[in-house]
């Protein structure tokens, strides 16, 4: 009994270990992809926290008091440049434009005569020091952080003698990002990787048994023996499941154009947070949408083709759909659609880069022009690839 429970061992490690694609993705590919996609991710969360430390910001004060004026003094190491002079309401409507890299602070007149005759317990307001900034900007977000820490810091060592950025009305507003901000902001950290995620379930019902299938039905023999040249049956291939798979991103792009009107009408407070998405914006989201069908459609085929059945084109694919979710992850870890050129060259995550930019109410055209074109590219180079194998007699014919 021994003897033929080892033969059956030494049968499974002969199979295994004899399998090199299979010793790749049970035993090599889940450590590289841990690798790979938590460095990632270390580096996004890095670069998140560290977005705008780089950046100048000019700091107003207002009735400096001379007791806080030396913890202003070494601020030349932060990036920030302290201004004592007086601003007006005017100067605080400025800030809405979150390309100004400026925080307004007000202390109360006399501050520090304030901070000693001050009792707790008398039921009177305290001294308030306002900090006027917009969250939409990296750079402002980050010296309000820094500045609300120094003084609550020092708030609890004066035994709370004073507030932050108490509204004495309710008209009163310390963060001066508009509510498209806010909302373009949480939208482009969500919906894109939704968007990613709902196009390729929608590829990967079809395409690995369009070719993995035919192959192991065996009827990729009949096809490829018909009078057609190789390049024509690729093209079709191609085109056919792209041509269904876009049913799914139509679907997903009329659901996005129905639902984000009413995704979120006010915030807790009732404000109105309103959606200002224009005719261009939902133009190249459709766009990136059919380019993002394409190309996935175009990887999903090759690796189709080179699997042996549906389930071992199951299996390829697996790992590229963990990258496509990876790219989709991204935005949840940077501030913003990126400015680099470059990054608009990679598959899959340009896509990602430029709907995060239509939902930022960042969106350029340059990015957009070449995430399109070198999509298509992709898609050609697919296309190309796809020829090769089916000429490949050793490629269509794998067991």
């Amino acid at each position: 009994m021994k003897s033929n429970t080892l033969t059956i061992i030494k049968k499974e490690f002969a199979r295994f270990f004899g399998d090199r694609q299979l010793i790749f993705t049970a035993i090599i590919m889940p450590g590289l992809l841990i690798y790979l996609i938590y460095t990632l991710m270390g580096n996004g969360m890095s670069q998140m926290m560290t977005e705008g430390m780089d950046e100048n910001v000019t700091v107003r004060v207002e009735n400096m008091p001379e007791t806080l004026a030396p913890m202003f003094a070494d601020t030349d190491s932060l990036n920030i440049k302290v201004i004592p002079s007086p601003f007006t309401q005017k100067d605080i409507d400025l800030l809405e434009d979150k390309e100004i890299n400026t925080v307004l602070l007000r202390f109360p007149t006399n501050f520090d005569t304030l901070l000693v005759t001050y009792d707790p317990q008398s039921g009177e307001l305290a001294p308030n020091i306002e900090i006027y900034y917009n969250s939409a900007n990296n750079a402002s977000q980050r010296v309000y952080t820094m500045l609300e820490t120094m003084f609550t810091t020092f708030e609890d060592q004066m035994s709370n003698r004073f507030d932050i950025n108490r509204a004495d009305c309710e008209e009163q507003t310390f963060d001066q990002a508009s509510s498209d901000d806010v909302l373009g902001n949480i939208l482009s950290k969500l919906i894109p990787m939704l968007i990613l995620m709902m196009l390729f379930s929608g590829v990967m019902a079809i395409a690995p048994s369009a070719i993995a299938g035919e192959k192991e039905r065996g009827t990729i023999a009949t096809l490829l023996v018909t009078p057609m040249r190789r390049n024509e049956l690729a093209l079709g291939k191609i085109v056919s499941l792209s041509a269904i798979a876009l049913l799914s991103g139509l679907s997903s792009f009329i659901g996005i154009v129905l639902s984000l009107p009413k995704m979120i009408q006010a915030d807790a407070e009732g404000v109105e947070l309103g959606l200002n998405y224009t005719g261009s914006d939902y133009i190249v989201l459709l766009l990136i949408i059919l380019a993002s069908v394409l190309i996935m459609a175009s990887a999903v085929s090759l690796l189709s083709a080179l699997a042996k059945d549906v389930k071992n084109a199951g299996t390829m694919i697996t790992p590229f759909m963990l990258v496509v979710m990876l790219c989709g992850l991204m935005p949840m870890f940077q501030n913003g659609a990126s400015e680099n050129l470059a990054v608009y060259l990679i598959p899959f995550y340009n896509s990602i880069e430029v709907m995060t930019a239509v939902f930022a109410h960042e969106l350029q055209w340059t990015p957009v022009l070449i995430t399109l074109a070198a999509n298509i590219v992709y898609t050609s180079i697919a296309v190309w690839g796809l020829t090769r194998m089916f000429n490949s007699e050793k490629v269509m014919f794998s067991k």
